[in-house]
């Protein structure tokens, strides 16, 4: 469905507001709520403005320490996500792809589960000089071994064999997988159950630091990919034909992984694996309006921070003051889709994006 009564900046400005709504509502719920008042005198405290009224100071810090930023993380991972789901989909020019599916967030895994239960044992000079950026490099390290290898498989005679990359990524998953599965295994408890909660997603250590690093990643990694965007519109049209349109195949190949697995990397280090968002997002705005990159990039990047907020949410109020995984709430309700998918895409025969 093509709604060609909408334009895209109409699109771009609704789903601006409805962000905009999502990280009010979801700052103002959870085991404390939070009034509209309270949360525009916590604001323009935090801006440096004087309060009409006497200010909580139990519910400011909840709200300035825990929620604020969970919520502002959210927002930067979930556009992560979608974006990457972007990349990947054109990249592939399958519908189907996500970063989860060739591996790149099992890879990350694996590379955070590494510092996590050896931390300086793997080499203290590294470990001493990279600080607290540790955790994002080994996760990346580990999103692009397991993407390339997955790519490699998958490539025959400049070709990507779709069948081959979804077996091929089931394969490279399992394997990372195991080994963080081992690493949790032989981890002390603390590191065990840190392994666990953060192979099922969870934003329940989030700070500001973590909001700026996955904002720094993810706001250049958008800058990088709209750059493209119209290289990898070319490229939704066939190898060749993008080569004839001056396409350096191989090149923006290259570049495209690199960017993918930098923002899916960074973001996974910090809050762990959350599957389908990347898959869900750039399908449902293909449905509402184009399958322009130009579009989709931007339009992901709104909507995945709105689909994640909204996800958070519901794991936080669910079962309050307890809260359940993120991954469970992305899982459940991003698996049918990707079975739904499945099944339409056997239902059609057509070529281009879906060849």
């Amino acid at each position: 469905m093509n709604n060609s009564r909408w334009t895209f900046g109409a699109l771009y400005s609704l789903l601006t507001a409805l962000l905009f709504v999502s990280v009010i509502v979801s700052v103002r719920l959870g085991a404390i709520d939070l009034s509209y008042g309270q949360i525009l005198d916590y604001t323009l405290s935090a801006l440096g403005f004087s309060s009409s009224s006497p200010l909580n100071t139990l519910q400011q810090g909840v709200f300035m320490q825990i929620r604020l930023p969970r919520v502002l993380l959210c927002a930067v991972v979930g556009a992560a996500l979608a974006v990457s789901g972007t990349l990947m989909q054109a990249l592939f020019r399958n519908p189907i792809v996500e970063p989860g599916l060739v591996g790149t967030s099992a890879g990350a895994a694996f590379g955070a589960a590494l510092v996590f239960v050896l931390g300086k044992s793997i080499g203290a000079s590294y470990s001493d000089l990279l600080g607290s950026l540790a955790l994002p490099v080994a996760a990346f390290a580990g999103g692009l071994v397991a993407t390339l290898a997955v790519y490699r498989i998958a490539n025959t005679q400049g070709k990507v064999t779709v069948a081959t990359m979804i077996l091929a990524g089931v394969a490279v998953n399992a394997i990372f997988t195991s080994g963080t599965g081992f690493l949790a295994y032989i981890a002390r408890d603390p590191q065990a159950r840190s392994i666990t909660f953060w192979s099922l997603g969870t934003f329940s250590g989030a700070d500001w630091k973590a909001v700026a690093i996955v904002a720094v990643t993810t706001v250049v990694g958008v800058l990088l990919a709209l750059r493209y965007a119209k290289a990898l519109n070319a490229l939704l049209l066939g190898e060749s034909e993008a080569a004839y349109l001056g396409v350096n195949i191989q090149h923006f190949k290259t570049i495209i992984l690199l960017l993918n697995t930098l923002i899916v990397a960074t973001a996974t280090s910090m809050v762990g694996v959350i599957g389908f968002v990347g898959l869900v997002t750039p399908h449902l705005l293909r449905l509402i309006k184009s399958a322009d990159n130009r579009f989709l990039i931007i339009g992901s990047a709104l909507l995945g921070a709105i689909v994640l907020i909204a996800a958070d949410t519901l794991a936080r109020t669910l079962i309050a003051p307890a809260e359940l995984p993120i991954g469970v709430i992305t899982s459940f309700v991003g698996a049918p889709v990707f079975l739904w998918l499945l099944v339409r895409q056997k239902s059609q025969s057509q070529g281009g994006f879906y060849a």
